[in-house]
């Protein structure tokens, strides 16, 4: 009777030994195994960009202001809406205690022949996952005063599309979107916006794509990538971003490939009336894309919604050509 109680026990233990072993070997995510998509991270490396401030909500201009007398002009993107002829007084208050600002990439000049990229900012609650956070704004579309902004705004990014992933290493973004992301009906405009938005940050040199339904992840890269015409207006600014605070004197960047490597820069107040306008140098033009970063000194007496402006002249009769233009916050010199 001993001997079959051992052989019963030694059976036993057996069977336990082989099912602790297909357990070990099993998948994690049950029998279609571990997704390829990265799993979401908090973006945890990610420094929100510096440099970008939003003027008060309780200072909004309604979606009907033109700051511009020539131009018909974007509005700010704000929360409430004083009537179109009121002047802000208020100076523009820091984002609250617990928020973030964070940046997302739409299309601004819908028929203006000279349509591309805008910046715009969102603040957040705060977060870790600031990267993330980003990608959700640009898929949540303008919002706001910037659907009736003039020039149009929109953008080319179903906002049916969902973020399934996003991890962040060495310098690389590996976005997962699930497969609305593709289902507009232009096919390059979207990769743009998504490897602009995360290329704010500094940690973020290169995007890659893993697309749901995909056979294999798409590589994006940089923005040098995405430096056409096809994607950018002849003169781009990045920064202030439409609708931000433009600090005094303001400091405008971008790049441009212009005749020459030379356009103007352009500051009116609320009136429309020039307070500065500067010829600004490109690192490069004709033909080729060229960095700007300048600053702009102007006079207001009070706080004010103004434009922000940039064209070049034509060579043919001198008249502003690769106009780009929207509302920035203009403050008196501190």
């Amino acid at each position: 009777m001993r001997t079959v109680g051992r052989s019963s026990d030694t059976l036993l233990l057996t069977i336990v030994a082989a099912l602790v072993l297909l357990a070990g070997c099993s998948p994690a995510s049950g029998p279609l195994g571990t997704p390829s998509s990265p799993a979401p991270t908090d973006n945890a490396s990610v420094v929100p960009p510096s440099g970008d401030a939003t003027p008060g909500a309780t200072t909004a201009p309604s979606a009907t202001t033109a700051p511009s007398a020539t131009t018909p002009s974007a509005s700010a993107d704000v929360t409430a809406s004083p009537s179109p002829t009121a002047t802000p007084t208020v100076s523009p208050t820091p984002a609250p205690t617990g928020t973030t600002i964070v940046r997302a990439y739409f299309v601004l000049g819908s028929f203006t022949g000279n349509a591309g990229l805008v910046p715009v900012l969102r603040e957040i609650p705060s977060t870790t996952g600031v990267a993330s956070a980003a990608i959700r704004q640009l898929i949540a579309g303008p919002q706001g005063d910037e659907l009736s902004a003039r020039p149009a705004m929109y953008t080319t990014i179903p906002s049916t599309t969902k973020l399934l992933g996003l991890t962040i290493n060495a310098g690389v973004a590996t976005v997962s979107l699930s497969k609305e992301f593709r289902s507009g009906s232009d096919r390059d405009v979207p990769l743009a916006q998504l490897v602009y938005t995360l290329t704010q940050f500094s940690t973020v040199k290169t995007v890659v794509l893993n697309l749901e339904g995909a056979s294999a992840p798409l590589t994006l890269g940089g923005r040098a990538n995405y430096e056409s015409d096809r994607f950018l207006p002849a003169i781009f600014v990045d920064r202030p971003a439409w609708g931000a605070a433009a600090g005094n004197p303001a400091r405008v960047s971008g790049v441009a490939n212009v005749f020459e490597a030379t356009f103007r820069v352009q500051i009116q107040d609320a009136n429309g009336k020039v307070l500065a306008d500067k010829q600004v140098m490109a690192s490069c033009g004709t033909g080729c894309w060229g960095d700007f970063s300048t600053s702009v000194a102007y006079t207001v007496s009070k706080a004010q919604w103004g434009t922000l402006r940039v064209y070049d002249l034509s060579a043919k009769d001198g008249t502003p050509v690769d106009v780009t233009e929207y509302p920035v916050w203009l403050t008196p010199a501190g």
